[in-house]
């Protein structure tokens, strides 16, 4: 029994030890990709620095709302056909 608690207990901090460095990864994507689409606005763009940044924050959004929906999509557990019944 102690063994079993104690196996799980492994697992999920395996887990979250997982997901915690998978987030860490995440965010220095988004913030480098912050920069990166900051700049081209900014260079691109007639607006003010608080427009450019506005209209950056405004893409940076909608890309991660996207990829938010698909990669839970992707990665939600399946149901059976017997459950959707």
């Amino acid at each position: 029994m102690a063994k079993k608690v104690i196996s799980e207990l492994r697992t999920q901090f395996n887990n979250s030890v997982n997901t915690a460095i998978i987030a860490t990864f995440g965010l220095l994507m988004a913030l480098s990709w912050n920069s990166l689409i900051t700049q081209y606005v900014t260079k691109i763009s007639s607006y003010t620095s608080f427009q450019s940044q506005v209209i950056s924050t405004l893409i940076i959004t909608i890309i991660s709302v996207l990829g938010i929906f698909i990669t839970t999509r992707i990665f939600s557990p399946k149901k059976s056909e017997e459950n959707k019944k």
